[in-house]
């Protein structure tokens, strides 16, 4: 299910929204890198393209990682 999420990254509130599978990827993500779901969902941020939304950039990441584990 989508789902609208709140995030405190850079000093700042913001949100994004993504699918249930997504946020439990992106926090597993967050977790076996060592980071706080904040600092990476900002790193996400800070190197998206030009445009693109946070939530898709997410998503985008999140495929990125798992194809690279394959």
């Amino acid at each position: 299910m989508l789902r609208k999420r709140s995030i405190t990254i850079n000093g700042h509130g913001t949100s994004y929204s993504v699918e249930d599978e997504f946020q439990a990827e992106l926090l597993r993500l967050a977790t076996i890198s060592g980071k706080p779901l904040a600092r990476l969902v900002a790193e996400i941020d800070a190197n998206r393209p030009q445009g693109a939304n946070l939530s898709s950039a997410i998503r985008l990441f999140v495929l990125k990682a798992l194809q690279n584990q394959v």
